[in-house]
């Protein structure tokens, strides 16, 4: 079978990845194309574009882009028209995607959405859309099956696939050695994200509290996608930059700083504690808050109903803010210990379920039928 995929990010793209893989395991006869990135082109996609084009923070942000992504729709959808696929399947990417859908839908095709887009966080009466839109829905959060079920929307709860990516990960060894690191002096991870708006927000900022803590080692966790000179500016004393090797980071961390996204649920299967950071324009703040309707912004605070790592929102972001919540993730063994507690109850919540595998064996039954 034919399949079109559409990721609008590094996350997505790995995501993607893993369920092409275990696709081609179900239906060895497998053809994939769509939009994405080098993980899913290393799996035998062929792409149209790739995500870093299309890789925009913020409500505002996205709002100037408007012509560029009309450009991209009419483009994917001449394409999808053209490959005339079984299936398009969809990985989170809400604005671009959604759309997608309803082109897809149009020409008779069937679409499956993997990873659902936060429509529960910030637009609820997108559900109706996606009801109509989208005929198989894969959710990766406990909560998400329950939140459509309240609009009458029966979906397929497939367990979480970084749960199973983290499990899968044997952390190297030979860490400190091939990185040439102090196996003695402690490490704060950085994970300032995956996009180069998001890092200029983000990582100079991160990066302005070194004195007080002059005994760790602050190594950031870079990614290729991005240019390697780029990260030049940001390097300088007891400040080290590792390209792609953020779970071997993470199982060697003391404490963790975090772009909120999926590297917030990362940190925390790594039972590494972590102050979450989020940082936008002004007049993109100004829109989310408006509209979103969940309390926190980090996949750990939301799949365990309450808080359980501190978020450090836009104005609160700040070098004063940082040091104080820093200091007590590294050195109040209490709260450390409260922390690492609540991490365990949501390792339990999440289950180890296989995901990739689960959503592939459903979408390959549920074309077959």
């Amino acid at each position: 079978m034919k399949y079109y995929l559409i990721a609008g990010e590094r996350s997505g793209d790995f995501h993607a990845s893993h369920l092409m893989r275990e696709l081609r395991q179900q239906d060895p006869e497998a053809e994939f194309r769509g939009w994405g990135g080098d993980m899913m082109q290393a799996e035998g996609g062929t792409l149209v574009h790739h995500y870093q084009e299309m890789a925009i923070m913020g409500f505002w942000e996205a709002a100037t882009s408007l012509l560029k992504f009309r450009g991209y729709l009419k483009e994917c959808q001449r394409d999808i028209q053209a490959y005339q696929p079984d299936v398009v399947i969809l990985i989170d990417y809400a604005g671009f995607n959604l759309r997608v859908a309803k082109f897809a839908k149009a020409q008779g095709l069937k679409v499956f959405y993997y990873i659902s887009p936060k429509i529960w966080a910030w637009n609820q009466g997108r559900v109706h859309t996606v009801k109509a839109l989208v005929d198989k829905m894969f959710v990766i959060l406990p909560f998400e099956k329950e939140f459509y079920q309240r609009f009458g929307y029966d979906v397929d709860y497939i367990g979480n696939p970084t749960v199973d990516a983290i499990a899968e990960h044997a952390v190297g060894p030979d860490f400190y050695q091939r990185n040439n690191l102090d196996p003695n002096q402690p490490i704060i991870a950085v994970l300032p994200g995956s996009r180069k708006q998001e890092i200029e927000e983000m990582l100079y900022e991160m990066l302005a509290i070194l004195p007080p803590f002059l005994d760790y080692q602050f190594i950031v966790a870079g990614v290729t996608n991005l240019d390697r000179n780029y990260y030049a500016n940001f390097e300088r004393n007891n400040v080290r930059i590792l390209f792609d090797q953020t779970y071997d980071l993470l199982g060697h961390a003391t404490a963790a700083l975090v772009t909120s996204g999926t590297a917030t649920l990362e940190t925390a299967l790594f039972n590494v504690p972590q102050v979450v950071c989020y940082r936008t324009s002004a007049v993109s703040y100004a829109i989310g808050k408006a509209v979103i309707k969940v309390p926190y912004i980090s996949l750990v605070n939301l799949i365990a109903g309450k808080e359980v790592v501190k978020e450090l929102i836009q104005g609160e972001f700040n070098s004063r803010n940082l040091v104080t919540e820093l200091k007590k993730i590294t050195t109040d063994e209490a709260f450390i210990a409260r922390q690492k507690a609540d991490y365990a109850e949501l390792r339990e919540k999440l289950g180890r379920n296989n995901a990739a595998q689960k959503a592939a064996e459903l979408m390959v039954g549920y074309l077959r039928k």
